[in-house]
């Protein structure tokens, strides 16, 4: 019985990315980075008296609407999409 025991050269130990960890990586990598860009560009042109609604998410995973309107001051949040339209609607309603 022959028992060859070998040790592995450091340098043999890198991983080993495959071209399409890779190719995966960098386009989530520059999707990432087209977010963010889109995002920043979204604020600088933004009218600052402009009504905002935004979709968020809370820690718990569950989608949320909120608005605000920086005229007024008041802002509104709810579950519903409709619910926040309606707020809109009566918000504007003279």
């Amino acid at each position: 019985m022959n028992n060859d025991i070998r040790c592995i050269p450091t340098e043999d130990t890198r991983i080993n990315c495959s071209p399409l960890f890779k190719k995966k990586f960098n386009s989530s990598f520059w999707e990432y980075l087209h977010i963010i860009w889109g995002n920043f560009v979204k604020k600088v042109i933004a009218d600052p008296n402009e009504l905002q609604v935004l979709q968020k998410v809370d820690r718990y995973g569950n989608i949320y609407w909120q608005a605000y309107d920086p005229r007024t001051g008041k802002s509104f949040s709810s579950g519903s999409q409709a619910d926040v339209c309606m707020w809109i609607e009566q918000l504007y309603r003279y």
